[in-house]
C-alpha cells in the first residue's frame, strides 16, 4: 500500500513538474552563444550606427559577443524577413527606426506585419532628421528652399533612404504644407544617400542628424533646418522647420529593439533591462546627445503601444500626401 501511494505520489509530481513554466530558451543562462542584431540598412546611417553602440555595450555587460549584421533593402523588410523567421529565443534581434510602421501604409503586400508579427523589446531613442543641402545650392535657410522650389518645380532631386523611411515622409509633409514639388530619388541606406549628396549628385536631403552631424560641422553639407518640434542639442543653431515658417511641420523618429514573434516574457523582460542599463548609463546618454539622438527607455509593452499608435498615425499622413502603396 505504501508503495502504491509513493508511486502516485511520484506520477503526480512528474505531471506537476511537466506543467510548470521552464525558462525559456535558457533564460537562466541567457546569453549563452553570441547574439546577432540585424540592421536592415546599409552601414553608417543612424539606425547602424545606434545598433553598434549598444551592440559594443551589450557585449561588454552581458559578457558574450554581440554581432552587427547589415541585410539593406526594401526600408528594412529584407532584414525584417530575416528576423521573422529566426528563433524566438533572442540570439536574434533588429534595431528599426520609425519608418518600420510606415512600411504598413507604403507597402500594399507586406510580407509580414510590423507589429504582430514581430515582439517590441525596447526603445532605444528619439532621432530627429534634419533638411540639409549640398552647399552649391543656393540657400541657407528654409524659406529660400521653399523659394527656390517654387521658382523651379519638379527640378530638385532629394534623396531617401527608402521609399516610406523617416526621409521620404519628412520631404513629403514639406511638400504637402508648403505646396511645392521635387522628385524623390531612393537609396538603400542612408550613408548611400550621403555620398551622392556630398558629390552634388542630389540637391537635398532629410538624413539623420547622427548620420549627417560630420559633415555638417566640417561645412560639407549646409543644415536648413530640423523635422522636430524642438531644436536638437547637437544643432543648437539650427531652426525647426516649424519655427523657420512652416506651421504644423513635425517628423520625429524613434528607434527601438525588435525579435521574433514569440519570445517569452521573462526573455523580454532580460533584455530590455539589459538595454535600459545602457541607455541609462551616463557615458552612453553623453555620447548619443553628441551625436543627435536623444536617449529613450520604457517598457517593452510601452514600446509596442507606440508602435501601434504611429502604424494609426502615418497611415493618415500617407493618404494626406496622396501616396499609393507599391
Amino acid at each position: 500500500m505504501k508503495l502504491t501511494h509513493a508511486l502516485l505520489n511520484c506520477a503526480v509530481l512528474a505531471l506537476v513538474l511537466s506543467l510548470a513554466p521552464y525558462p525559456a530558451s535558457g533564460q537562466q543562462d541567457y546569453p549563452a552563444k553570441p547574439i546577432r542584431i540585424i540592421v536592415g540598412v546599409a552601414p553608417a546611417g543612424a539606425t547602424d550606427i545606434l545598433a553598434r553602440a549598444i551592440a559594443t555595450k551589450m557585449a561588454e555587460n552581458l559578457r558574450q559577443q554581440v554581432i552587427v549584421e547589415n541585410r539593406p533593402g526594401a526600408n528594412h523588410v529584407i532584414g525584417g524577413q530575416f528576423t521573422q523567421k529566426a528563433a524566438p529565443d533572442g540570439y536574434t534581434l533588429q534595431v528599426i527606426p520609425e519608418g518600420w510602421v510606415i512600411n504598413a501604409s507604403m507597402h500594399a503586400k507586406l510580407p509580414f506585419d510590423p507589429v504582430r508579427d514581430f515582439t517590441p523589446i525596447a526603445m532605444l531613442a528619439l532621432v530627429p532628421n534634419v533638411l540639409t543641402v549640398h552647399p552649391s545650392l543656393p540657400v541657407r535657410s528654409v524659406r529660400q528652399f521653399i523659394a527656390l522650389a517654387r521658382a523651379r518645380p519638379g527640378q530638385l532631386d532629394y534623396g531617401i533612404s527608402g521609399v516610406g523611411a523617416p526621409s521620404h515622409m519628412s520631404g513629403e509633409l514639406l511638400k504637402t504644407l508648403t505646396r511645392i514639388e521635387y522628385t524623390y530619388v531612393p537609396y538603400k541606406g542612408q550613408s548611400l544617400v550621403l555620398t551622392d549628396l556630398l558629390g552634388g549628385q542630389i540637391h537635398f536631403a532629410f538624413p539623420s542628424i547622427p548620420a549627417s552631424l560630420g559633415f555638417i560641422r566640417t561645412g560639407r553639407l549646409v543644415p536648413l533646418g530640423v523635422t522636430t518640434a524642438q531644436r536638437a542639442s547637437a544643432l543648437p543653431d539650427v531652426p525647426t522647420i516649424q519655427e523657420a515658417g512652416v506651421p504644423g511641420y513635425e517628423v520625429a523618429g524613434w528607434y527601438g529593439v525588435i525579435g521574433p514573434a514569440g519570445m517569452a516574457q521573462p526573455l523580454v523582460a532580460r533584455i530590455n533591462r539589459a538595454i535600459s542599463a545602457i541607455i541609462t548609463a551616463p557615458e552612453t546618454r553623453e555620447q548619443l546627445s553628441r551625436q543627435g539622438a536623444e536617449p529613450r527607455t520604457g517598457s517593452a509593452e510601452e514600446f509596442a503601444d507606440t508602435m501601434a499608435r504611429d502604424v494609426t498615425k502615418w497611415r493618415k499622413v500617407v493618404a494626406v500626401a496622396g501616396i499609393k502603396p507599391q
